[in-house]
């Protein structure tokens, strides 16, 4: 799969079907791989992906500190991910796509289009993150990450990451830089030479910034409201994946298509036929 140096950041991604451009940000939470659209949850039960590119170019993606794609130790916020998103559109030589989120990826679809109105033909929001048990989650994952630093130290995490395949979801002492650590020996080497006082004022910024609130993170609500953009919201029904996260998201877009069904009737049928009516509608 090809790979471009997007923001300074090495993006591997792929190019799916022929006819409109998508960019579709994966769903995977800190394992955000090009892959879950495919194997993941939902996302392999609908065949959405597969559906898509029949009609679609569908731009999917590796997001940054995840799958092959690089990573910075940085205090990242939303923005770092629109910048990726929308470089991988300047990259393609594509001036305007529809958006696609899956999961966490539905916050950086909002931030995306917040930040660049002009680029977003329309967004499809499905099973948006989101919920007091999610923030819950992410800042306890981000704080045991803490922890382990604390305890033992950059380079444990650097031994630790080595000795597993575990993600960042699965096993938080890993940290969100567990995948560059595994691909990029010089990044592993640098990661375990850091302060680790600085390190951390990062890691526990990141949180607070990231998971900000009990919805759905990654746009203001007064900007979602001033979003002039078509936008169909697919609910989730789980603690990470709230269904009071899409209704959120309904209310705060104006031009916002609630599809009022929930994950169990959600199939291989009904799903990308949704989609697809939607996307072909504008």
């Amino acid at each position: 799969m090809p790979t471009s140096v997007v923001d300074g950041i090495p993006t591997r991604y792929e190019v799916t079907g022929s006819g409109p451009p998508l960019l579709m940000y994966s769903p995977g939470g800190f394992d955000s791989r090009l892959e879950n659209w495919a194997d993941l949850g939902i996302y392999r039960t609908t065949r959405v992906l597969a559906q898509l590119a029949e009609r679609y170019s569908c731009i999917t993606f590796d997001r940054r500190e995840s799958g092959l794609s690089g990573g910075r130790v940085e205090r990242i916020r939303w923005s770092d991910y629109v910048a990726q998103g929308a470089g991988l559109l300047r990259h393609l030589d594509v001036d305007r796509a529809f958006l696609m989120g899956g999961c966490v990826g539905c916050s950086a679809v909002l931030a995306l289009a917040v930040a660049h109105p002009s680029m977003a033909r329309g967004l499809v929001l499905y099973s948006p993150a989101g919920g007091p048990r999610y923030r819950m989650t992410q800042h306890a994952r981000f704080a045991a990450h803490a922890s382990f630093v604390r305890a033992e130290g950059l380079p444990a995490v650097v031994e630790l990451a080595r000795s597993t395949t575990l993600s960042f979801t699965k096993d938080p002492r890993v940290g969100p830089w567990v995948t560059v650590i595994r691909t990029d020996p010089a990044f592993a080497t640098a990661y375990a030479a850091r302060d680790t006082a600085e390190y951390l004022l990062i890691v526990e910024s990141m949180s607070r910034l990231l998971y900000d609130r009990d919805t759905v993170p990654g746009a203001e609500p007064e900007d979602l409201m001033r979003l002039d953009v078509p936008a169909l919201i697919v609910p989730g029904q789980d603690a990470s994946h709230a269904t009071s996260a899409a209704r959120y998201l309904e209310e705060c877009l104006p031009q916002a298509e609630y599809w009022d069904v929930p994950v169990a009737g959600q199939t291989d049928v009904t799903a990308p036929a949704k989609v697809l009516s939607f996307l072909d509608g504008h």
